[in-house]
């Protein structure tokens, strides 16, 4: 029986995936030298003016994403957090984290923790950045196991943050030297845990900047909307140009939005992000506190 968590029954209009078509504003993305200072600007000018109160209202609802607590006509640009669509609300605070502990792997959902702590799921391609992202975010080298091998995760891994929330690292996706038992597993391994998992906030979908949208992470994406899974997509790589003619980051971004556009009624929450430069951690940190605020205080 799929358990459906009250976050999720509160996001339901953000996340559900309808079958429509209809273009939304395009969301350019201007990148500054300092990759910190990233903006968002919707129709390529924050500077627009609408006609009424209740266009902007329609654009906002349509392209950012609201937290509780705040109304449409109340948005200012300052509140939107830098390289993002995220709104800041009343909720977000408590963002530092001072501890954290591995508490054990699980190699099926029911043996997850059952302290009914909120918890938060990193999931991504592999090789997407996702050991290396958790390291950065808790600012400890080897809190997450990394790699030079992809699909070194196999197990669901619960990381205690402050003894009050975790962070999953679950196993990714679509790595083409598993055995096939071990690809075909994933499916009913991770779909489990997200199904019947009612202290999960939200899922962090890792997606990769410095390479061109990949279909295996638009069906994810499709697939974690269809059953009404809160979602944030975290951008990784965003430091990286690739020569010749390749895109760029935000060029790719945009081309992901495009897509997904295509089936989300209201785009979700996102967030570019660097392990390197360390891009979007505190921004990320501040909107997790958020969702796991009005999480606990429902």
């Amino acid at each position: 029986m799929q358990v459906i968590s009250k976050w999720r029954l509160f996001n339901f209009h953000l996340f559900s995936v309808v079958p429509q078509f209809t273009k939304l504003p395009q969301i350019p993305i201007s990148q500054y030298p300092n990759p910190k200072k990233t903006h968002l600007y919707i129709n390529a000018s924050a500077s627009r003016t609408f006609k009424s109160s209740s266009e902007a209202s329609i654009l906002a609802k349509k392209v950012l994403f609201m937290p509780p607590g705040v109304e449409p006509e109340d948005i200012t640009e300052d509140m939107i957090l830098p390289g993002s669509n995220i709104v800041v609300g009343p909720y977000a605070g408590d963002a530092k984290i001072k501890e954290v502990e591995f508490v054990k792997s699980s190699n099926k959902p029911k043996d997850c923790p059952k302290d009914e702590r909120p918890e938060f799921a990193m999931l991504g391609r592999s090789n997407v950045g996702k050991s290396s992202l958790i390291n950065s975010l808790v600012k400890k080298k080897d809190v997450a196991l990394t790699s030079k091998k992809p699909g070194k995760t196999q197990l669901i891994n619960h990381f205690l943050v402050n003894k009050s929330w975790y962070i999953v690292d679950l196993p990714g996706y679509g790595f083409a030297n598993a055995s096939e038992a071990a690809r075909m597993d994933w499916s009913s391994f991770t779909k489990g845990y997200f199904l019947n998992r009612d202290t999960l906030v939200s899922v962090l979908l890792l997606i990769d900047a410095s390479v061109p949208p990949q279909k295996i992470d638009l069906d994810c994406a499709n697939w974690l909307g269809r059953n009404k899974i809160p979602i944030t997509f975290v951008f990784t790589k965003c430091d990286k140009m690739k020569g010749g003619k390749a895109k760029r980051p935000d060029q790719n971004i945009r081309d992901f939005h495009e897509l997904i556009r295509e089936n989300y009624k209201h785009q979700p929450p996102w967030i570019m992000t660097s392990s390197v430069s360390g891009l979007g951690r505190d921004e990320l940190l501040l909107h997790m506190s958020q969702l796991r605020n009005y999480w606990n205080n429902e």
